[in-house]
């Protein structure tokens, strides 16, 4: 495959209007690829697919031996319309929403578009999920039956269940509920669910998502059918260069991020409508995703920060094991400046690199960066990344190292992206500009507003009527436009710190570049009614131990400007190199937005110990609550 800076960029793409206001862009809007549906549903996707291409591998699905086996559209379909009819027998009936908590794996795809064959609607729980929260889920939604995988998730849901007075039937995966279900289903006759499936309409719905929050109790984001077929629709006819064209081969992706989540339930949809083949991944870790990338060959990937950072600090931590530090630095800094040079000169606004630095590039493409794409399984040349923001200079690296990386932005109640880097044309730093049919506002305080056919049609509520659709979502993210309609997410409202010198402070950008380093695996800016800005730091341990097992020189004097500190003992070898990263942080700031004291704190901000949201956001809260004697000394 060619590096994907190499090749020219469409410019077929109807241009995005911007509106501008007192000399600013206050708007951006993009029109259809694809118009709305005027009928149909997401259940009809499977059978459409089977018609038009029957042996068409649509699903490599894992089997129990670690082998993969192809299943073909046809099949799928099979399987689809077994299972849907096995739920019609277990009584659900139309409209009505079945709970499922699992991980990522087949069943999940498989419940999907059974449930809406059936005229129903799964809504997911996470699999990390407590009681409390599944309890929530299951009272709020109505639910008439639930899904579990495995013997954990089957107890907390029978818990929950139990909680709410409610006897919702429970069944598990693990224990071939749907083979189960299928045979139970043999006697539904293929009428009843052709009559089902006619009865839906693009705006029957398709699925609550109940936002897991960094705070408050989940709220029900009532997503229809529309909205995903919208979404999809438009999404697959912007990202065909990624999909299909720009890689000359056909198009795979491996599915790791959790279904229970938009972005992830977003591409399995996408997937199906383009019948783009898909696998499945129950885990993001880099460890256990590593041996699945490598079998399964994707050819693009839709992933998180987390997943992009862990790569490069995995990367780095390999070659400093093997004293080759400087070596993956050197290429860092070479890929950085090769994307730089082929992005802005693809943009009209520079020159390609020039012949020293593609010499360069092509020894450490040897060297460096084709290590970096077997990690990713060898073939991707594109990925997608969601959830929240990620350092622009990681970005560069990627491309430089053969991996375009396209940063997006949206929100469950947005079903997923409501702007992306467009294919071929991205800018690191921006989250690109609105997906087709879509749109955004910054507000007079920067506030950012979406539009558009994938916004959702409101909050439910157990008892009341069912909301319309807004017009506008405010979103509480702070941002502006460029001249050109890219967006460029600034921070989070709520989440501005303000200085008792009156510094208003976003704490995002800082902790995005803090997590880049090697040794760093969480950061947590504070600094909210204090004299200055300080950050909590949490090791990586395995980066730790190949960094001090490569010998590293002995300190020298701390960066002037930066205290560190730490509650655990840690060598003052990493403690200086937390310093300088630090340091370089804070060269890209002013000096009152600049952190003055960090501290090393004991553990890790984890999902497990209810620090992070299961998309791997911080709960700042929970995260200063844990730890505020800490936060304490960063102002002693």
């Amino acid at each position: 495959m060619a590096h994907p800076l190499t090749r020219a960029a469409r410019t077929d793409r109807p241009p995005v209007e911007v509106r501008r206001a007192a000399g600013q862009v206050v708007e951006a809007r993009a029109p259809y690829l694809v118009p709305p549906p005027a009928e149909g549903s997401l259940a009809e996707l499977p059978f459409r697919n089977a018609l038009a291409d029957p042996d068409a591998v649509v699903v490599t699905r894992r089997q129990p031996d670690g082998g993969w086996l192809d299943v073909t559209a046809r099949q799928f379909a099979e399987q689809v319309a077994g299972l849907a009819r096995g739920l019609v027998a277990a009584g659900v009936r139309p409209g009505a929403r079945i709970v499922l908590m699992s991980r990522t794996r087949y069943e999940w795809t498989l419940l999907d578009f059974a449930a809406w064959a059936a005229g129903a609607c799964v809504v997911p729980v996470y699999p990390t999920a407590a009681v409390e929260q599944a309890e929530w889920i299951v009272r709020d939604s109505g639910a008439v039956l639930a899904l579990a995988e495995d013997a954990q998730t089957a107890e907390v849901l029978t818990v929950a269940i139990a909680r709410t007075g409610g006897t919702v039937p429970l069944w598990r995966l693990d224990e071939d509920a749907v083979g189960a279900l299928t045979g139970l289903g043999a006697s539904v006759p293929a009428e009843e669910l052709e009559r089902r499936r006619a009865a839906l309409g693009p705006d029957d719905e398709a699925t609550l998502i109940y936002t897991s929050g960094t705070t408050g109790r989940p709220k029900g984001c009532l997503l229809t059918h529309a909205n995903f077929l919208t979404e999809a629709a438009n999404c697959h006819a912007l990202l065909e260069p990624v999909f299909e064209e720009a890689t000359g081969v056909r198009p795979c992706t491996l599915l790791f991020l959790p279904l229970a989540h938009v972005l992830g339930r977003m591409i399995q949809v996408t997937c199906v409508y383009g019948r783009v083949r898909i696998g499945h991944s129950p885990s993001l870790k880099p460890a256990d995703l590593r041996p699945d990338l490598a079998a399964f060959g994707a050819t693009f990937l839709v992933g998180v920060p987390y997943l992009f950072e862990k790569i490069h600090q995995l990367g780095r931590a390999e070659a400093q094991a093997k004293g080759a530090a400087k070596v993956f630095d050197r290429a860092a800094e070479v890929a950085v400046r090769y994307a730089r040079a082929e992005l802005d000169a693809r943009a009209g606004a520079g020159r390609p690199a020039p012949f020293s630095l593609r010499v360069a590039h092509g020894l450490y493409d040897l060297l460096v960066y084709r290590r970096v794409r077997a990690a990713m399984g060898g073939r991707v040349r594109y990925a997608i990344s969601g959830g929240s923001s990620i350092d622009p200079e990681l970005l560069l690296f990627f491309a430089g190292a053969g991996v375009l990386v396209h940063e997006g932005y949206g929100l469950t109640e947005s079903s997923g992206p409501s702007t992306v880097n467009p294919p071929l044309r991205p800018r690191p730093g921006t989250v690109g500009q609105p997906v087709p049919g879509s749109a955004v506002r910054i507000a007079e305080d920067g506030e950012v507003f979406l539009s558009g056919g994938q916004l959702f049609d409101g909050y439910h509520e157990l008892g009341r009527p069912r909301p319309r659709r807004p017009q506008w979502f405010a979103t509480g993210d702070l941002g502006r436009l460029d001249e050109d309609g890219y967006l460029t997410i600034t921070g989070r409202k709520k989440e501005i710190l303000v200085t008792s010198g009156g510094k208003n402070v976003s704490p995002g950008p800082l902790e995005d570049r803090l997590r880049g380093h090697p040794l760093i695996s969480q950061a947590l800016v504070v600094g909210n009614g204090r004299p200055y800005v300080g950050a909590l730091l949490t090791l990586d341990a395995e980066a730790v131990e190949l960094f001090l097992a490569s010998g590293p020189p002995e300190p020298g004097p701390l960066p002037e400007g930066v205290g560190i500190g730490s509650a655990v003992p840690v060598r003052p070898a990493v403690l200086a190199a937390l310093a300088e990263a630090v340091r370089s942080v804070n060269s890209t700031v002013s000096r009152a937005e600049s952190i003055r004291r960090a501290r090393v704190v004991a553990g890790d901000f984890t999902e497990e110990r209810g620090l992070l949201t299961p998309s791997l956001k911080i709960r700042r809260q929970a995260v200063g609550t844990a730890y505020r004697r800490d936060v304490e000394q960063l102002y002693a």
